[in-house]
C-alpha cells in the first residue's frame, strides 16, 4: 500500500484531472498524510489548477482580460494560499 513521492505526484496529477481510481486516491491520501512534502506539493498542485481555470474563464467569456493590478493580486493571493 506503500507509495514513493513520485508515485504520489504522478497519482496527484492525475486526481487534478479526474483520472485516479479509487484505489490510487486512498494510496494517495494515506501518502499526503505521512509526508508533509506531497502535501506541499498537492496544495501547490490545487491552488495552480484553480488559478489556470479562472485564466482560462477569462479567455473564454472573452469580455475580460487581468490587467497588471488582477494578476498582481492573483500571484499575491496564490503565495499566500500556498505559504499558509
Amino acid at each position: 500500500m506503500k507509495i514513493t513521492c513520485n508515485e504520489a505526484t504522478e497519482i496527484c496529477d492525475k486526481s487534478q484531472y479526474k483520472e485516479a481510481s479509487f484505489w490510487e486516491k486512498i494510496k494517495l491520501g494515506t501518502h499526503l498524510f505521512l509526508c508533509k512534502k506531497c502535501g506541499l506539493y498537492a496544495k501547490q498542485n490545487k491552488m495552480m489548477s484553480v488559478c489556470l481555470r479562472k485564466l482560462k474563464e477569462a479567455e473564454s467569456h472573452k469580455t475580460h482580460h487581468l490587467n497588471q493590478d488582477e494578476m498582481n493580486c492573483m500571484a499575491q493571493e496564490l503565495k499566500t494560499k500556498i505559504e499558509a
